[in-house]
């Protein structure tokens, strides 16, 4: 069994003597393997979380661990890592895919969303709004959507409720506001977001995230995502 295609690198754990064990995201799944090589000094700035790579694994049946080759496409590791914020980002953005995507099932939203966040790392003021949208998109396709509908006109859309995830208008919040989340207009909208808006947004999708996705595993979230939501918030 083969496959070989675009991948993004989530993560990687060292393995022997120069290898590593590597998870990667595809059109087709998650997939792990081993790459031989991966941990030396030739092979080391291709392996590296973020990256996105023209990957190719093969194994003799479905159940193996399979081998893992791959080439660098976008050195997405070496793009963020000048810029801590940008950094934090990005492995934010892996953990979560890493921790909360299964094995070997297609996620194709997940995957297109994952990588235009890491085609566009080093434009100033992307990352963090982009990876916001894409935490909306990993729920959806986990089957934890989030219901952003309705609401128009002069009674728009504000908030969401931590219970059944369903977005509110200004009037129907009504003197339930302050145990709703707020949910910034950027998610629904073109609208460029400022600070605020992102840790608000991150504040949203981390709740669900913590309940429905990790929670059910009996997992916290990514110490990687907690520790950019607070270090954001801490910024305000």
């Amino acid at each position: 069994m083969e496959w070989e295609g675009p991948a993004i690198l989530l993560e990687t754990s060292p393995y022997g003597e120069g290898d590593v064990l590597a998870s990667v995201l595809t059109g087709q799944g998650l997939w792990r393997g081993l790459a031989k090589g991966g941990a030396s000094r030739r092979h080391a700035a291709t392996w590296q979380r973020g990256n996105i790579l023209s990957a190719r694994w093969v194994a003799r049946t479905e159940s193996q661990l399979g081998a893992l080759s791959a080439e660098l496409v976008r050195p997405v590791a070496a793009l963020a890592m000048h810029d801590a914020a940008t950094l934090a980002v990005l492995s934010a953005a892996c953990a979560l895919a890493a921790g909360a995507l299964p094995e070997r099932e297609e996620m194709p939203a997940s995957f297109a969303g994952l990588l235009r966040l890491f085609a566009g790392i080093d434009i100033p003021g992307f990352a963090l709004a982009e990876l916001c949208r894409w935490e909306v998109v990993l729920l959806k396709e986990l089957g934890f959507g989030l219901d952003l509908s309705g609401g128009g006109g002069n009674d728009p859309l504000a908030y969401v409720s931590p219970r059944t995830g369903r977005a509110v208008t200004f009037s129907e919040a009504g003197e339930w506001v302050e145990r709703l989340l707020p949910m910034p207009e950027f998610l629904i909208t073109e609208a460029e977001p400022n600070p605020a808006d992102c840790v608000a947004a991150l504040r949203l999708t981390g709740h669900f995230l913590a309940r429905d996705v990790f929670g059910a595993r009996h997992r916290p979230l990514p110490p990687a995502r907690a520790q950019l939501y607070e270090a954001l918030s801490e910024g305000l």
